[in-house]
């Protein structure tokens, strides 16, 4: 630029200067030019017009350079290169120097040259060139526009005198590295704000490379930097939501879902968070439409603020929201379609207008809320709620790309919603129907003071196939059974009721619990050949299972067990001990006989029987769990109920992963005065004797309301056992609840009730038995078999 045509230009666009070799470029002396305006010299209308954006430039930025068309005297174009720049005369008014040069006349390096410093400067990668001590020579368009500060302000400065929102520090530490080892340092990414943009901020990537002179040595370093925002926007976004996959739906708990959206997106994308969700989605049903636009009710599922205890909130969890028809969010949950209000003018009014919902107006203007997203929470074509988003303290609005995180957000928490409800409706289902299957009251007995607990297993693990029974036998025992289904959920429940209802039956057959085992066993082995039910038959395979009766009268309790933990047994002055019973296989397997012990206990002994998820968890051994249980149950004297309140609290310290049946009985005996039994010789004479021994022990008792029945029933069971049966027979009362009259003998004939006819002359005994008792039935014992009968007690007795 050296020889470079020079003219002056004052604010208004005259030209007030001039010089020879601008006269020698355009061929107009300075008379012809001095005091004209400078759109004179431009060859074209399309020149002039250009010349006005030229200005303007020029007003912004203090200077431009470029390619201009000029007009010669003669009336040829002149292709210049044109550099502007301001300055100011004498008087400090501001005027423009204007230098250009024939490009025509410029060799074609030189030319290639001012190309190439054109190209940097215009370049669309940011660049600068700064000096050893890291201050700024050189920098180009791109990169003043990312900093927003004006090139004359930063060239002789550092970097951290002007951008304040960047980590200065770092970046430096970059220069220094490239110009101390002369290598490169390529694509370092770094966030931060500018000035250009103060309220968003920004990620870039640069590179860093010394600059060295002929002779080698450095002489400053450059670096080449651009905008990587929407780049880095994406890969955050794609982060985010791996990050809320792991963090939200981590349980199959509709509430704790919810809760887990709206603690996620506080603070990473709004300042306060609501979920609101369908009543129906919360108790597990699927959601129902509201006819005619009306709103359903809504509950509050979740919410979180940057304040502490969410002051902003109108409700807490579980409150019923109410909404008004105008709301973005009803409109929201019409639509379906998510709502921005950028700047809450739509939503403030709509709050406030004819329908007003002042409570959640109030808390609006309370807490300066500034922008609102409102989002329907859908799942398989389904609306099950509505998510809002507010910014309070966050100072930018809510844009579409933050509509878009928000709804990808939401979609994938609507899943986890969806997929909890509907394991909340099959959870609720199978423990309705398990608690449909189990005892609902434990019958009460003289023999047995009882006490239960039944915990179902967490939500992650669902509904198990653990019961428990007492069931009351003939001559006043009492059988306590406890079981465990293989499996969870509703297979393993309805496995539990047909398992159950079948030891019933067979209880009712007064079978010892060996044989009850055995039976029990054959059942499922015959249900596995039939293939009916596969699902349940799976579940009944490998089910465990304790049997035990205890007998008042001798005090003596007779146990078998298929694959079962042992019973405790705690004695009455609190010694525990888990007797050695023969284990048994599980049930459904059919390979080993199953055998019983019998054991005598004392007086106010108390029979624990429970299942493994008592024991045993899976942060410790199962002899962990057998020592904490004894502790817990040697407390001798405490009631049952309590005790049984004390060992759940004692062992069960978390949720179980695993069902927990738990029974806990306390055995009474029966005194001598409430038995009373006779041998009788096989003679039909003694007849006479057993009734009248009968109706002088009833005396004694004080029943003679029920003399007439007894001495039917007495006089009747002998005689059968006389004319039927073998010897011995012995005769026996027992005074329990109810009366009890047995009659055993040696045979092991089953009596059979009929219907005699009218010519018969027998055959109506047992029928009239059976007619004037409460119940009666029969059992087979080692030496042969006992016929019982069982009357109600007069109300006064």
């Amino acid at each position: 630029m050296a020889d470079a045509a020079t003219a002056v230009i004052d604010a208004a666009g005259i030209v007030v200067g001039w010089t020879t070799a601008t006269e020698q470029l355009l061929g107009y002396p300075a008379a012809e030019v001095v005091g004209k305006p400078a759109t004179v010299l431009l060859a074209t209308p399309e020149d002039a017009a250009k010349a006005e954006g030229i200005a303007d430039q020029c007003r912004r930025q203090g200077s431009w350079g470029g390619l201009v068309t000029l007009r010669h005297r003669a009336g040829h174009p002149v292709e210049a290169g044109v550099r502007i720049s301001a300055m100011s005369d004498f008087c400090g008014r501001r005027c423009w120097l204007i230098s250009a040069v024939d490009l025509s006349k410029i060799p074609s390096w030189a030319l290639s040259g001012s190309l190439l410093e054109a190209f940097l400067v215009r370049s669309p990668i940011g660049m600068a060139v700064l000096s050893p001590d890291l201050r700024y020579v050189w920098l180009n368009d791109m990169l003043e526009r990312y900093g927003g500060v004006p090139r004359e302000q930063r060239l002789g400065h550092r970097m951290g005198e002007f951008l304040p929102g960047l980590d200065t520090d770092a970046l430096e530490a970059q220069m220094r590295k490239a110009l101390e080892t002369g290598k490169p340092v390529i694509d370092y990414e770094y966030r931060g704000w500018t000035l250009a943009d103060p309220y968003h901020e920004h990620a870039y990537s640069t590179s860093f490379f010394r600059l060295d002179n002929a002779d080698g040595n450095p002489v400053g370093v450059c670096y080449m930097g651009m905008d990587v925002t929407d780049r880095w926007r994406a890969r955050e976004r794609l982060a985010l939501l791996s990050e809320a996959s792991a963090k939200i739906g981590s349980t199959l708990d509709v509430l704790r879902t919810a809760q887990e959206l709206a603690d996620f997106a506080v603070p990473r994308l709004a300042d306060f968070v609501t979920v609101d969700l369908l009543e129906s989605v919360l108790r597990g049903e699927e959601p129902v439409a509201s006819p005619r636009r009306t709103l359903p009710v809504f509950r509050r599922a979740g919410q979180t603020s940057i304040h502490e205890g969410t002051p902003e909130a109108i409700a807490v969890p579980g409150d019923v929201i109410a909404i008004s028809p105008g709301s973005p969010f009803a409109s929201c949950f019409f639509s379906g379609e998510a709502i921005l209000d950028p700047v809450m003018d739509v939503s403030v009014t709509a709050w406030t207008g004819d329908n007003p919902d002042p409570a959640r107006a109030g808390k609006v203007r309370e807490f300066g809320m500034r922008s609102l997203m409102v989002t329907p929470i859908s799942a398989r074509g389904t609306i099950l709620g509505v998510a809002s988003f507010v910014r309070t303290r966050h100072p930018v609005p809510f844009e579409e790309d933050d509509l878009m995180l928000a709804e990808e957000l939401v979609a994938r928490a609507a899943l986890c919603v969806d997929n909890a409800r509907r394991y909340t409706r099959e959870h609720t289902a199978a423990l309705a129907l398990q608690r449909s299957l189990m005892p609902h009251d434990l019958p009460e007995s003289p023999a047995l003071e009882v006490a239960s607990r039944y915990l179902p297993t967490d939500v992650r693990h669902g509904v198990g196939g653990d019961w428990f029974d007492v069931i009351p036998l003939s001559g006043a025992r009492v059988a306590l059974a406890v079981g465990d289904v293989v499996g969870h959920g509703i297979d393993a429940a309805a496995s539990m009721g047909r398992l159950r209802t079948a030891v019933h039956t067979l209880a009712d057959m007064d079978l010892p619990p060996e044989e009850l085992l055995a039976h029990l066993d054959d059942l499922i082995i015959r249900l596995g050949e039939g293939r009916a039910g596969e699902e349940e038959t799976a579940a009944l395979l490998g089910a465990t299972f304790l049997y035990a009766i205890y007998d008042p009268v001798t005090r003596r309790c007779t146990m078998a067990r298929a694959g079962h933990p042992a019973p405790a047994l705690v004695t009455p002055d609190g010694e525990v001990t888990f007797p050695s019973l023969p284990a048994g296989p599980p049930l459904g397997l059919g390979s080993l006989p199953f055998e019983s012990a019998e054991l005598e206990l004392p007086e106010g002994s108390v029979i624990a029987l429970y299942t493994d998820g008592l024991i045993e968890t899976c942060d410790q051994d199962i002899d962990v769990g057998l020592a904490r249980l004894s502790n817990a149950l040697g407390q001798p004297g405490m009631p049952v109920e309590d005790l049984c309140s004390a060992v759940v609290d004692t062992l069960l310290t978390s949720p179980p992963s695993d069902d927990v049946a738990l029974l806990l009985a306390r055995t009474h005996s029966l005194s001598p005065g409430h038995v009373a039994s006779w041998d009788l010789p096989t003679d039909p004479a003694v007849v006479t004797s057993a009734r009248s021994l009968a109706v002088r022990q009833l005396a004694e008792w004080g029943l003679e309301e029920l003399m007439t029945t007894t001495e039917l029933i007495v006089s009747e069971l002998v005689t059968n056992a006389i004319r039927h049966g073998t010897g011995p027979i012995r005769l026996r009362l027992i005074r329990h609840d109810v009366l009890i009259c047995e009659v055993a003998d040696g045979s092991n004939t089953s009596p059979r009730l009929r219907h005699a006819r009218t010519t018969d002359e027998g055959g109506r005994g047992l029928f009239l038995v059976a007619q004037l008792t409460r119940r009666w039935g029969t059992r087979y014992t080692e030496g042969g078999k006992l016929i019982w009968a069982e009357q109600d007690l007069p109300a006064a007795a």
